[in-house]
């Protein structure tokens, strides 16, 4: 007999869309909304068995991001964006730093394709480390280890269900999880900011349309998800994780209204019968952060990792044509990877 389904949050947070039940469960798997996805391996085999159709082309394509060293800043207190590659960003605001999706190494299956712009030694100073979901290429056990023995005070604020998952990776690790619209609780003043209750932003855990497995065992019992902050003067950054183009995007524009800056996937599309459900390609992230009514975009998720069929420089190529094309509603922003964007200078 199938399981009941059930309605799942963080009981000690706060729902912020009116009449949110919680996040769907069947059994021990969260649902993408409504209902399960569960990735096939018949799709898996299918994929490694066939030819790509661009495969001289991709063989051909050495493009990889330019990469410029960013330790000065990272040493410094000035507000600032910085992408590490992939879906690695650090975020400084009011001299409070975030970390999102850390991947810093290299590692069997994920061999990155450019060098970091720092020192793993000079990621010190951390306040948050921002885990959207669990699969290797955004939750890398040896970069979590590193973090965690550098950041003593470090925060991990991420889904329902990474808090074994972590602690299996360093014990005695700060996790707070949350369920899809709901806000984080972060205690400042034990952080020591003069005025708690003027903190430099608010931080939500929002929808993304995904997947979970890092094991065969394990299928769907880690949540996935978005983060949204929201600052004092109103201005928000979002951050989409890993999402295929769904519903959510309209929503959150809906719950939020429209979006300031949003960092946004574009890479790992191809073949789309096997990741038309997991990613984006450049298309629907440009019709997505338009949903998202986005005043900047800046790109992600692509150039760092050999993940699929598409040639590397393509995802950016794409996206580019699509924003000189006026099919970009907001700017679009391409840094080097170790480039300090000063976010709080955009209008």
């Amino acid at each position: 007999m199938a399981s009941a389904p059930r309605y799942v949050s963080n009981p000690q947070l706060p729902i912020v869309k009116p009449n949110y039940p919680g996040n769907k469960m069947i059994g021990r798997q969260y649902c993408n909304g409504e209902e399960l996805y569960e990735p096939s391996f018949g799709t898996v085999l299918k994929w490694q068995l066939s030819e790509n159709p661009q495969k001289k082309e991709k063989k051909a394509d050495l493009w990889t991001p330019d990469v410029v060293d960013c330790t000065e800043f990272l040493r410094g207190q000035d507000d600032g964006l910085v992408w590490l590659g992939h879906a690695t960003f650090l975020l400084r605001i009011e001299a409070t730093t975030l970390l999102f999706d850390p991947l810093l190494f290299s590692s069997l299956g994920l061999r990155r394709r450019h060098a970091l712009p720092c020192r793993i030694e000079d990621l010190t100073d951390i306040d948050f480390l921002l885990l959207s979901h669990g699969h290797r290429d955004h939750l890398d056990e040896q970069s979590v280890k590193v973090l965690a023995r550098q950041n003593r005070t470090m925060q991990v604020l991420t889904s329902l269900g990474m808090t074994p998952l972590l602690r299996g990776m360093a014990p005695g690790i700060s996790v707070q999880e949350a369920g899809w619209w709901q806000q984080f609780v972060i205690d400042w003043e034990a952080m020591g900011l003069e005025d708690p209750q003027q903190p430099p932003f608010e931080l939500f855990f929002l929808p993304a349309s995904h997947w979970h497995r890092r094991g065969l065992a394990d299928l769907n019992q880690v949540l996935w998800g978005s983060f949204l902050l929201r600052l004092p003067n109103g201005r928000t950054i979002y951050f989409a994780g890993d999402t295929s183009i769904a519903g959510h995007f309209e929503d959150i524009e809906k719950q939020f209204g429209p979006l300031d800056i949003v960092l946004m996937p574009i890479g790992a599309y191809k073949p789309a019968y096997m990741m038309q459900m997991s990613h984006v390609n450049p298309h629907e992230a440009a019709k997505a952060a338009n949903l998202l009514r986005a005043g900047h975009v800046v790109p992600m998720h692509y150039g760092t990792f050999d993940l699929s069929d598409e040639p590397a420089s393509e995802p950016l190529r794409e996206l580019q044509q699509v924003a000189q094309g006026g099919m970009l509603r907001g700017e679009l922003h391409v840094p080097a990877v170790g480039e300090v964007l000063r976010w709080q200078d955009w209008e």
